[in-house]
């Protein structure tokens, strides 16, 4: 059959089968982005789970590096799937990362604890991470263009913007099926054996989205070029080394995903870890604010991306990043005033000094989770970070222990960098406990007073965020599709789209932690997202191009 006749064939049946086209691919993608995400809800069980031979801060921060891991294989599937993409086929490549995910993800809810099996337990668990990671990879890519190389021109940023909406609903799904499978059970059992409900219940999913993936044709474009004897045979030479497709590669990384991955990371994954173990709101009102905010999120990428189709995808997801980076400071501030006034009040009146020689003091930035700050000024600086208290940083003499001065009363810190692991967690201990009754006495809440939480007002500012991550994402697979040439897309699109979200935004939390930690600043964290949206603010306005409307068979 002739590319003519293949695009002729595409034309007559496109209307048809788009409806078809885009839920087998949203579906698909939702129950892969559950997989991944079915973390976030139980990091802090699975540090305990999985990290017990830790103490409980380090067991929680070893569980964000864990998760971060798997974002830092994605350009890794992205490289593997995107070659077999543009050299075999989207079809086969999507449907091979959605078995890797819902297998891993399954296995997962099989593991052995760490009481169990020691070291063992961590090793498998993080290695299961990481195929998630290299699965998703090659996903949201094959995803977005077979969408977009199904789509009639004139929709095809409303019908790409579903792969956002999948996007949402994934987390959602695994926000709600943990609060369902918590309420079944009860937080004893949960904490003990239910947690992994929401592992186990992927083997369902999976069943449903490889049910869903196999009824898909090929894509008509790449059915087209592979007629035409177009199709590359050397896909990461074209992909990288021909200048004007590195130049779109690095175009599409800074002027859109370095802001994607601050944006939505920020609003989704950020702001949960911010009220619940900084603000120390309960995780179940964390969890019901993320599910409505999920809920009210959902319908805004189609709104955007349908938005992109009359007006352009550059103005829609420029705005979406002006939106949230003009609202993330007072948004911040303003979330800090709901969740837990009487620690903005503690704050405000009692302001917490810390003395430490600044060589004694480490950048506590550890994305994977591995290393350990053992310094007094490391162990002091931790241990405050944790509570959610912000504090000032005062050099102090050499040599000498680093201390918090609470009001009127000091905790010396200890230093544990020749103690034994046993000794270690003890001192860590030991700290914490004298900063606690210290923080008590200066009037601090040990967590806020249920009543006292205006979740309302919490959830209305998360929205606004919201609105700018969802105006930046829902264009955003139309723009990236139509960017590339259709020999190499699937390639060039992945990459860059993985290091955005995988690296820029994956590390975001384990950056902030070490931002705050170092400054004693808990807003302090916000400017890596700041930095790096505004960063893609000017390269999208000076030189990302309009892409609405560009032929996809180029």
């Amino acid at each position: 059959m002739t590319g003519k006749m293949i695009a002729a064939q595409t034309d007559a049946g496109q209307g048809a089968d788009i409806r078809v086209v885009v839920a087998a691919s949203a579906a698909g993608t939702a129950f892969e982005w559950y997989d991944f995400f079915v973390f976030v809800p139980l990091a802090t069980i699975i540090s305990k789970i999985f990290f017990a031979g830790l103490n409980e801060s380090a067991a929680y921060v070893f569980a964000l590096g864990s998760f971060a891991a798997g974002f830092a294989f994605r350009p890794l599937g992205a490289l593997i799937f995107g070659r077999i993409g543009d050299r075999t086929g989207r079809k086969g490549a999507f449907l091979v990362t959605v078995i890797m995910m819902g297998a891993a993800t399954f296995a997962i809810g099989l593991l052995p604890t760490y009481r169990q099996v020691g070291l063992a337990s961590p090793l498998s668990f993080i290695a299961l991470r990481l195929i998630q990671g290299v699965a998703l990879g090659g996903e949201w890519g094959g995803a977005a263009i077979f969408i977009a190389e199904h789509a009639p021109t004139a929709r095809r940023g409303q019908m790409t913007s579903w792969i956002g909406a999948a996007a949402a609903f994934g987390l959602g799904g695994a926000l709600i099926v943990t609060l369902i499978s918590r309420g079944l059970v009860g937080e004893a059992a949960f904490a003990a054996w239910g947690w992994r409900i929401p592992f186990l219940a992927s083997a369902a999913l999976l069943a449903i989205s490889v049910w869903f993936r196999l009824k898909l044709s090929e894509s008509p474009v790449f059915r087209r070029m592979h007629a035409e004897g177009r199709r590359s045979t050397r896909p990461y030479v074209d992909a990288f080394l021909d200048p004007d497709n590195l130049r779109r590669v690095l175009l599409a990384l800074f002027a859109v995903m370095v802001a994607q991955g601050t944006v939505w990371y920020t609003t989704f994954f950020y702001a949960q870890f911010f009220v619940e173990k900084v603000l120390k709101v309960a995780p179940s009102t964390v969890n019901a604010i993320m599910i409505a905010l999920v809920a009210i999120s959902a319908p805004l990428y189609v709104v955007f991306g349908a938005l992109s189709d009359r007006i352009g995808r550059k103005a829609v997801m420029v705005g979406g990043m002006i939106v949230f980076t003009a609202a993330l400071w007072p948004a911040f501030h303003l979330i800090t005033q709901a969740a837990n006034p009487a620690l903005a009040r503690a704050q405000a009146r009692t302001p917490v000094m810390v003395v430490a020689d600044p060589r004694d003091c480490s950048l506590q930035f550890d994305p994977v989770g591995k290393a350990q700050f053992r310094s007094a000024c490391d162990i002091l600086k931790a241990a405050l970070t944790n509570a959610g208290v912000s504090y000032r940083n005062v050099a102090g003499p050499p040599f000498r222990a680093a201390t918090a001065q609470v009001g009127g009363l000091t905790v010396t810190s200890l230093d544990g960098r020749l103690l034994a692991p046993a000794g270690l967690k003890a001192a860590q201990a030991q700290v914490r406990g004298e900063l606690q009754t210290a923080l008590k006495a200066a009037g601090y809440p040990a967590a806020p007073v249920a009543q006292n939480t205006n979740a309302p007002l919490i959830l209305l500012v998360l929205v606004v965020l919201a609105v700018g991550a969802t105006a930046l994402y829902g264009p955003q697979a139309a723009c990236l599709v139509e960017l590339f040439p259709s020999r190499v897309r699937y390639t060039a699109l992945s990459l860059p789209y993985h290091i955005g979200t995988g690296w820029v935004g994956g590390f975001l939390p384990a950056t902030a932690y070490a931002m705050v930690a170092a400054t004693g600043n808990s807003y302090f964290g916000l400017w890596y997202p700041i930095v790096g949206t505004l960063v893609s603010i000017v390269c999208a306005i000076l030189f990302l191009p309009e892409t609405r409307g560009r032929d996809l068979n180029a």
